[in-house]
């Protein structure tokens, strides 16, 4: 057990889904986990884990923001024992293509979070998904016939952008903005394991379109869909997946 995690090391399974509001968290438990039970419940911060296709899959909140989902998903991956983290969640679109409902698969992360100086590199640090997360991910959007956009998401510590940073990347062609997953890829470099942001448009920035919070936790279906099958089959390729290839001595 953690401060923020009193569920014992054996109720996570080793693939978690990690939406940012409790609500969707006992959204997706309700409606696509069988046997699900709470395992979770410190601040409020929900967490579940039940069988999706008969694999065992945990989906747990991370509370808004880097410096938030840092906690979570640093203790789940060290003190737990998780391989795999998918955050799901909403993000404001950058590109006028990208309707309400389309999701976006984050290949790369651009941050203005200060999170990763803690470890003085000296160096920028390009926080980016796992490669065999995110191709699985394409893989099953592509077989199922569904639109999955796959680019680089803005993580910004700042809700209301008053340095219209965000448009500024956008002309970099970054895809989309949101807050959390430039932090989730740090701490899964951090300990040597899997992480993959998958969000869906809730607004876009460019055309001024917005989705009301109510269809933002219900409407969300194809990414969750998209994570699931996903977090299926890295469980059942878990012990052929290395995170990193170490050089032999």
């Amino acid at each position: 057990m953690t401060p923020h995690n009193s569920a014992k090391r054996e109720d996570i399974a080793k693939t978690v889904i990690m939406p940012g509001d409790p609500i969707r968290s006992k959204y997706i438990a309700d409606q696509y986990l069988e046997a699900a039970h709470l395992v979770n419940d410190v601040r409020g911060v929900q967490g579940y884990t039940g069988y999706y296709h008969s694999v065992p899959i945990t989906v747990m909140a991370s509370g808004m923001g880097i410096p938030s989902i840092s906690i979570y998903a640093r203790e789940l991956y060290s003190q737990y024992d998780v391989e795999n983290i998918i955050r799901v969640g909403s993000a404001g679109a950058l590109n006028k293509e990208l309707s309400l409902g389309s999701v976006v698969a984050g290949m790369a992360s651009c941050t203005d979070s200060n999170i990763m100086s803690q470890v003085d590199l000296g160096a920028t640090f390009a926080p980016t998904a796992s490669y065999s997360m995110l191709e699985t991910a394409v893989d099953h959007a592509r077989k199922n016939g569904m639109d999955l956009a796959v680019g680089t998401l803005y993580s910004t510590d700042a809700f209301y952008d008053d340095a219209n940073r965000a448009m500024k990347l956008a002309k970099l062609g970054v895809l989309a903005v949101e807050m959390e997953s430039a932090g989730l890829y740090f701490a899964a470099a951090q300990c040597g394991k899997r992480a993959l942001t998958l969000v869906s448009i809730s607004d876009n920035l460019v055309t001024g379109e917005v989705m009301d919070p109510e269809e933002r936790v219900t409407t969300f279906n194809q990414m969750i869909v998209i994570a699931l099958q996903t977090a299926v089959t890295m469980e059942q390729n878990r012990n052929k997946i290395l995170s990193f290839s170490k050089p032999e001595k």
